[in-house]
């Protein structure tokens, strides 16, 4: 290995304290293109200077791409949310430029097993994909970026060809272009012309909610599998037009740290991750060994970090026939900082990150034929199911279309075939749900995407260790909310038809204009979309408190929670009603019903004071210091993106000194609140407010005298007399955390905050150890958790204990007002829509839940 290896200068110190030209960086046996611009002459200051804005980032790799067509294609795989490139450069040699869609299709028919064996690699390339930076405040890997994007470009020599050549590079300067601008403006802001390296100063405490996440405060790096978010989809789109072999994920961790790379904790691998991919991981890890020995930089190995979520970008290729790679540098937050090694310079973290780059490129050349084998012989394992008693899955909601549509749509985004229920179905379970053609649809494992199908619908059956570094559980169609089960194989049943792409859900209006009213029912995903715009738009709608059958097409039974829009006493006349509730129907997906009596063929006629009036919601959310910035973001995504329902966000500052009264609907999610004016937001709940309280601000509020919900606390897991080791202690405290799990909450369908629900059971995500005692009020605890909750996941017996027979949720009176306490987040990560009825439910209908049913005296 020490022939391709090349020589770093060791000239200037790691730790120096000056801004550094490329020769600090590079290596000193090569010669560079001077036709190629370097990265001072473009973004006007040396790599780590300054912190690269994602706008000069953007403009260097225009830049360095037009200076070398003949290595470089420049690609823009889409925009984020705040419209910024997400830019892909595809570097290889000249002759691979000239027949690269060749190559590209030749290297897809190794993920098709009725063809890859075929293929001959011998002079196959391998693809690499560089990534950098997914979490924006950790800056080192996009800084990096420009000089990788100058090596490849401009250097030149046997050793340059020899890599382009047998490499195709597909290189993602920034995951994260609007996470990387927040960052490198505080970044730059506070830097002082004499650098402060005192880890007190601000320049290295972000304000809330810093740089990490994306436009709705997201962390991109568990977006993967879910790919919730536009940053995400683009992607992945381009991820599977090529199925690289390998993908590196640039990140930082700890300043007091030194460097890891994969291979991860050994017990902590995910059962799907085979052990070949792992020995392919630590042979790749012995060139980041070797070239970080040869500059001096320590660095560790499993430890720390594991390989078992799929939603991460060092964990995604793993199911892909890919090896995924994890860098985590050591940060220096800003430009130099004290630590516990010393003074860590900006430019010492870039270097780190630029020699791994190399150090990943260089082993994928080396064992190209290897990783080429190994994607070949994964895709072909992928598709031998023979022995396997599961076939497939079938799953689809009847009374939901647009959410099985985005479970459809999710899956596509992952190249997993899908089809639509095949003719002569047949449920061998008398007891199964319902699946209804056009209304559900079918995966088969006999594919090759087989092991993201697993990933997406299986348990994790046996867990190897207690401790993890992300969630334990992530079955999406819990997530989803949506019904679903395994099938076996059927020799007789035929394949439904392939579904190539997810059209709109097409809406249902049954009859004509009507002069009396309108029913909407409420199980749809969209329903309360559709509902906001109503009220938006001044229009009156009142919503059913219990079930009833009535004439509309036909006699039809009506479920609690079916909303209502009288013709009579509103504001706007029939046709206007009339027009927006087609256009609404129409655009959403929702179900209307034209309506000409209110004359109930049982339960409640339309005139009925069970009939009660909706408000429209006026929003604020407590966000800033201490508030938990994914959580508030899940909030802020689900209104304004899935919803389109504006929302407030208030810090505590604010908070404290406005008046509340044009809010009806107060959001607090997990977190802690200790400047916030308690006595203020206890007075506005008690004079009519909604507070929605989730994760551990349902503790704050009960500590701060808003509510009285009580506690149970989780049994120790080590008996005091007891004498243990030293070294044990990290294990059996670990143990005790919950990382996230999937948990299963009886619902009272009768309830408001269970309208729209048709199963007894809804999936939640518990990853805290908020557990609510159940309400002396028998009406107060409409979801709770029974005798054996756990549906998918890993807890401790302590916790899981604790969690039984616990309330999931409480519903407290609190004057005129009410709060809805949630333990847990119903919202978790944006892909968790088998909440999103409990919220909006909250959002809605708080304000018309009788008020002795959450009182407790």
């Amino acid at each position: 290995m020490r022939k391709y290896f090349l020589v770093f200068s060791l000239l200037l110190s790691a730790f120096s304290i000056k801004a550094q030209d490329l020769k600090y960086y590079l290596p000193d046996n090569v010669s560079y293109n001077p036709a190629i611009p370097k990265p001072k002459d473009i973004i006007y200051h040396e790599v780590g200077e300054w912190h690269i804005t994602h706008d000069r980032l953007v403009n260097y790799m225009k830049a360095v791409a037009a200076a070398a067509p003949e290595r470089i294609k420049l690609e823009t795989m889409g925009f984020t949310y705040e419209g910024r490139a997400q830019l892909l450069l595809i570097i290889t040699s000249p002759k691979n430029h000239q027949r690269l869609e060749e190559i590209r299709q030749q290297h897809l028919l190794l993920s098709d097993p009725n063809r890859s064996a075929s293929v001959n690699i011998d002079n196959m390339p391998i693809v690499a994909w560089i990534g950098h930076s997914i979490h924006g405040n950790e800056p080192s890997g996009a800084n990096a970026s420009l000089l990788s994007a100058y090596y490849l470009a401009a250097a030149q020599g046997k050793q340059i060809d020899e890599l382009l050549d047998n490499v195709v590079i597909l290189f993602d300067p920034s995951f994260n272009p609007d996470g990387l601008q927040r960052f490198s403006t505080w970044a730059n802001q506070h830097k002082s012309k004499n650098l402060v390296s005192d880890p007190n100063s601000r320049e290295f405490n972000e304000v809330w909610p810093g740089g990490r996440f994306n436009h709705y405060w997201f962390d991109l790096n568990r977006d993967w599998l879910s790919a919730v978010h536009v940053e995400s989809q683009n992607r992945l789109k381009w991820f599977h037009l090529w199925k690289p072999n390998i993908l590196t994920d640039h990140h930082e961790q700890g300043s007091n740290a030194t460097f890891f790379f994969q291979p991860g904790v050994p017990s902590r691998v995910n059962p799907l991750t085979s052990e070949k991919n792992q020995e392919l991981t630590a042979k790749l890890g012995k060139f980041h060994a070797h070239y970080l020995d040869s500059i001096g930089s320590l660095y560790f190995t499993k430890e720390n970090y594991d390989d078992f979520y799929y939603g991460k970008g060092s964990t995604y290729p793993d199911i892909n026939g890919a090896i995924g790679i994890l860098f985590e540098q050591a940060s220096s937050r800003g430009h130099l900082q004290q630590t516990s090694n010393g003074l860590l310079s900006f430019p010492f973290t870039i270097r780190n990150q630029f020699v791994t780059a190399l150090s990943t490129l260089e082993g994928a050349k080396t064992l190209r034929k290897e990783f080429l084998d190994w994607q070949r012989e994964f895709y072909k394992k992928a598709v031998s199911q023979s022995l396997n008693p599961v076939a497939g899955y079938v799953f689809g909601d009847k009374n939901d279309e647009t959410k099985t549509n985005l479970f459809v749509q999710m899956l596509l985004r992952h190249q997993i075939e899908v089809r639509e229920l095949p003719d002569n179905w047949k449920d061998t379970d008398p007891m199964a749900i319902g699946f209804e053609k056009g209304k559900a649809f079918t995966v088969s494992l006999n594919q090759p995407q087989s092991t993201v199908i697993k990933a997406i619908f299986e348990n994790i059956p046996v867990y190897k260790d207690s401790i993890f570094y992300d969630i334990t559980a992530w079955n999406l169609p819990l997530a989803f909310g949506l019904p679903y089960k395994s099938f076996a194989n059927q020799p007789a049943m035929t394949l439904g038809k392939k579904v190539e792409m997810v059209s709109e859900t097409v809406g249902t209006f049954y009859g004509a204009k009507s002069d009396y009213g309108y029913l909407v029912e409420w199980d749809d995903y969209n329903s309360p979309l559709a509902l906001y715009q109503l009220l938006n738009a001044g229009i009156s709608v009142k919503v059913a408190t219990g079930n009833f059958e009535i004439y509309a097409s036909g006699n039809k039974k009506f479920n609690a929670g079916t909303l209502l829009i009288p013709v009579s006493m509103q504001s706007k006349s029939g046709d206007e009603i009339f027009k927006q509730l087609s256009d609404l129907t129409a655009r959403y997906g929702i179900k209307t019903y034209s309506m000409g009596t209110g004359n109930s063929v049982s339960g409640i006629d339309l005139g009925s004071g069970k009939f009660i009036p909706v408000s429209k919601p006026s929003i604020a959310m407590i966000v800033g210091p201490g508030v938990n910035a994914t959580d508030a973001g899940e909030v802020w995504h689900l209104l304004d993106q899935r919803m389109n329902i504006p929302s407030t966000h208030l810090e505590a500052t604010v908070f404290n000194r406005i008046e509340l009264n044009k809010y009806n609907t107060i959001i607090m999610v997990g977190g802690t609140y200790p400047d916030l004016n308690k006595d203020k937001l206890k007075t506005w709940v008690q004079t009519g407010g909604t507070l929605i309280l989730t994760e551990e601000a349902v503790s704050w509020a009960s500590q701060n005298g808003i509510t009285d919900v009580k506690f149970k606390k989780a049994a120790s897991a080590v008996d005091s007399a007891s004498r243990l080791s030293y070294t044990d202690r990290e294990q059996i405290d670990g143990a005790q955390q919950i990382q996230g799990a999937i948990f299963g909450a009886d619902a009272d369908l009768a309830h408001p905050l269970a309208y729209g629900y048709n199963q007894k059971t809804i999936s939640l995500f518990k990853g805290n150890k908020v557990f609510m005692e159940k309400s002396k009020n028998p009406y107060a605890t409409p979801f709770y958790y029974g005798n054996n909750p756990l549906q998918s996941g890993w807890v401790s017996k302590q916790n899981g204990d604790a969690i039984k027979n616990s309330a999931a949720v409480v519903v407290n009176t609190v004057g005129n007002g009410r709060v809805i306490n949630i333990a847990d987040n119903p919202n978790f990560r944006a892909f968790w829509l088998g909440g999103t009825k409990l919220f909006m439910n909250a959002i809605f209908f708080g304000r018309i839940i009788d008020a002795a049913s959450g009182r407790t005296e």
